[in-house]
């Protein structure tokens, strides 16, 4: 088969299943239940009734039933936001040594009137590991991150950042953790 030939049907199957795709998604309508599979789900329930009844009880039995674009669609109820306030943002530990232990804990406050959830916190590499409290602080409280830095075989001037992300506007605050890796 020519390589022109092959390009085509790739190009055409993909089209095909992007318009499935969309189709499926943007469907409005109601999905679809096997009848089969919907009888079976009555007979359990001792009841007889028709494909239509099946599938308004399948629609009332579970949150799965509904049309795949609502699933998609759905979010959270907002979360209110906060304001958080570091103590610092930056920690130099200054000369180390290859293969150490760092640990420099960054204090915060939550200075806004909603709770501050923090939904995560991330080190730049593997290097650099935070710990952050995983219940909500309530306004006007303090907290605690605790970053790792352990540089390995890192040498020179090195610099780190830990990205926080909570209920805070905007979402993500940055800290950042410098060192120089004596080797």
């Amino acid at each position: 088969m020519s390589e022109t030939l092959k390009n085509g049907l790739l190009i055409f199957i993909a089209g095909l299943l992007a318009v499935n795709t969309y189709l499926l998604i943007s469907q409005d309508d109601v999905p679809y239940v096997n009848p089969a599979q919907a009888k079976t789900t009555f007979e359990r329930t001792g009841s007889s009734a028709s494909a239509s009844d099946a599938r308004q009880f399948a629609m009332d039995q579970s949150d799965a039933a509904k049309p795949l674009a609502d699933q998609l669609n759905q979010r959270p109820a907002a979360t209110p936001t906060t304001t958080i306030k570091f103590d610092d943002t930056v920690h130099d530990f200054g000369d180390i040594s290859q293969n150490s232990e760092n640990t420099k804990i960054f204090t915060f406050t939550n200075v806004g009137s909603e709770p501050l959830i923090i939904e995560n916190a991330k080190g730049s590499c593997g290097c650099t590991v935070p710990n952050y409290p995983r219940e909500p602080v309530a306004p006007g409280e303090t907290g605690e991150i605790e970053v790792v830095y352990k540089p390995g075989n890192q040498k020179n001037a090195q610099t780190k950042t830990i990205t926080i992300t909570a209920n805070t506007q905007p979402a993500n605050t940055i800290l950042t953790v410098k060192a120089n890796v004596i080797a």
